[in-house]
């Protein structure tokens, strides 16, 4: 049991990488200031230096969300998490692979020992509430930040692709921070099920080991979902792309040391959607908007829902 939670929770970080990686790499690929390959290298750097990183994302995890001991309720967690990723990615949507384990979590541990197990406060102030406003605090922040960079008029537009390489790097330094924690901590939500650590507290081989995991699977991409976010909701360039860069980052970065695992594939598609309205509403196709809307809205429950099924046929 311990093997398999942990061979699946690399999988689980392996499919974080290739799906979210499209959060990183879309803006810049959009905006052309570098060519996709060498958007992806540096994506993969630098959400490895992220994840090598320790924030309060991992101990919400561990012990923040579910009072379980329960190996099968952990690996019911992955799987569920995982099976979600590869639907959403089969169909192009991109979805939260932080919620997905979330509601894998939850879902599991819920079908074992009832709604008492999970810790409510903290799934509503930790989880639902920062999962419906961060898309708006990225659209909004997004949105006042490009109307700022327009009012002033920058002369040289060239300059904002060396700043889109700039934010473009914390983007995807902040994604590390905050979405490899995810898989770090069910790992060791696992290995302290079993007996093997005296507390949840995260070894050193698990963070190295999901810090790779989760720069291998963003060095390899993923095309369907990056097609989304780079063209499906508005055209970007170099200074569009900074302005949304830089406001997911803000808000993921200040999510991390709050210990909110926040879904910065919601952050993103929010930011780029702001940076679109500020020429006007007409700048947004909202039709692809609305279609990841409700990608937003089902993850919870459809991943909950997947990792209940994954329980109760082990059980």
């Amino acid at each position: 049991m311990v093997i398999w939670i942990i061979i699946l929770g690399l999988l689980f970080d392996y499919t974080n990488g290739f799906h979210d990686a499209a959060n990183v790499v879309a803006t810049p690929i959009a905006t052309k200031i570098v060519r996709p390959a060498v958007a992806i290298i540096m994506a993969t750097v630098f959400n490895f230096l992220g994840a090598t990183q320790i924030s309060g994302v991992a101990e919400t995890i561990t012990s923040g969300l579910v009072q379980t001991n329960s190996q099968i309720v952990v690996l019911a967690a992955v799987l569920g998490a995982i099976v979600w990723n590869f639907l959403t990615w089969y169909w192009g949507i991109p979805s939260s692979s932080s919620y997905a384990l979330v509601g894998g979590l939850v879902g599991a541990a819920a079908v074992q020992g009832g709604a008492d197990v999970v810790v409510w406060k903290n799934l509503i102030f930790k989880v639902i509430i920062p999962m419906v406003i961060s898309p708006f605090a990225g659209f909004l922040i997004a949105l006042m930040g490009m109307k700022l960079l327009l009012r002033l008029k920058p002369g040289n537009q060239k300059i904002f692709r060396y700043l889109q390489l700039f934010s473009a790097g914390l983007l995807a330094l902040s994604h590390g921070l905050n979405d490899a924690q995810k898989s770090m901590a069910i790992i060791t939500l696992g290995l302290f099920a079993a007996g093997k650590l005296v507390s949840p507290v995260i070894p050193l081989w698990v963070i190295a080991a999901c810090a790779i995991m989760m720069a291998l699977g963003t060095a390899s991409g993923g095309v369907r979902i990056i097609r989304t976010m780079a063209y499906e909701i508005t055209e970007l360039k170099p200074i569009q792309g900074f302005a949304a860069e830089a406001s997911s980052s803000l808000v993921i970065l200040l999510a991390s040391f709050w210990g909110m695992p926040l879904s910065s594939t919601h952050m993103i598609t929010g930011s780029i959607a702001g940076v679109g309205s500020a020429k006007g509403w007409k700048g947004v196709k909202w039709g692809t908007a609305r279609r990841l809307g409700w990608a937003w809205v089902f993850t919870l429950p459809g991943s909950a829902l997947v990792s209940a099924l994954v329980l109760t046929i082990f059980s």
